[in-house]
């Protein structure tokens, strides 16, 4: 399927390897995929345009991504293509009053825990989508999130006493029986088959950025940047980075390394002040 996953595979890397008679993934090479990077930058784009660094950053990303996935298969691919460097930009967050302001936009219990759920825990739209009602866990006092993130791998996310209570009501109260899923988030009218469907990770784009018009924001929201902002808060409350990784399915500190390079002066002024008045 083509997209952001499927097209740099379908119609970059495959006709790039056949053209260097590439027949087994055993036969790519380091040098090979540095070739790839370089022309990548001249490439022409399915829309016309040249392509940008971002472009070449976002194809080559995905493109070790299915190496990393044929290596799991138990093919013998020991390389993967270096990423084009990037220029560091500071980036848009949202702060907790405009995750707020979206929630009180939203006019269903449903939308408002679909924005609360985002904004306090930092998982994926795709993990937001898969979740089920048995994904609601409770140990002891603690209350979590059983997500399936990428690869397959599941981890549990922590959850605030308040969101968890209001989630589990939800669950509880407001799954019709019309209905032959087992996610926790539905459509709110049935599907031309008389049933009630899961939400779509498109779905749940569309209800963001109509909220967000709503909450009169006027940066580009979307999932991600609630996952970004969640994480860029946890940051600046000083929560460990290591635990922030665990959260977040990370499996190294690099993306967390990203954040911090986002943070913005102020976040890093108000830091050193606090570093400054402990001595």
């Amino acid at each position: 399927m083509d997209g952001a996953y499927g097209y740099p595979l379908r119609h970059v890397f495959l006709p790039y390897c056949e053209a260097e008679g590439i027949t087994e993934p055993a036969q790519i090479t380091g040098r090979l995929l540095d070739r790839l990077s370089a022309q990548l930058l001249g490439k022409t784009t399915r829309y016309g345009r040249e392509m940008s660094k971002h472009s070449g950053h976002a194809y080559t990303r995905a493109i070790n991504h299915f190496l990393a996935w044929a290596t799991q298969e138990g093919e013998s691919v020991a390389v993967k293509a270096q990423l084009p460097r990037l220029p560091r930009q500071l980036v848009d967050v949202l702060s907790r009053e405009e995750i707020q302001a979206m929630e009180d936009a939203a006019q269903t219990e449903r939308d408002k825990l679909i924005v609360r759920t985002l904004g306090d825990t930092g998982i994926r739209v795709g993990e937001l989508v898969a979740l089920g009602p048995s994904d609601l866990l409770a140990q002891g006092r603690n209350q979590y999130l059983k997500v399936r993130g990428m690869g397959s791998r599941e981890r549990v996310v922590p959850l605030p006493p308040a969101l968890y209570r209001r989630l589990r009501r939800y669950a509880d109260r407001n799954r019709p029986a019309e209905t032959q899923s087992d996610r926790l988030f539905l459509a709110l009218r049935r599907s031309p088959f008389g049933v009630f469907d899961a939400l779509t990770t498109s779905g749940i784009s569309q209800l963001l950025r109509i909220l967000a018009v709503g909450a009169g924001i006027k940066k580009r929201v979307h999932p991600h940047l609630l996952r970004h902002s969640f994480a860029t808060w946890a940051l600046t409350r000083g929560m460990n980075p290591l635990t922030l990784a665990q959260i977040l399915g990370h499996s190294s500190l690099v993306m967390i390394q990203n954040v911090h390079a986002h943070l913005t002066p102020a976040d890093s002024y108000d830091a050193l002040l606090k570093v400054l008045a402990r001595d």
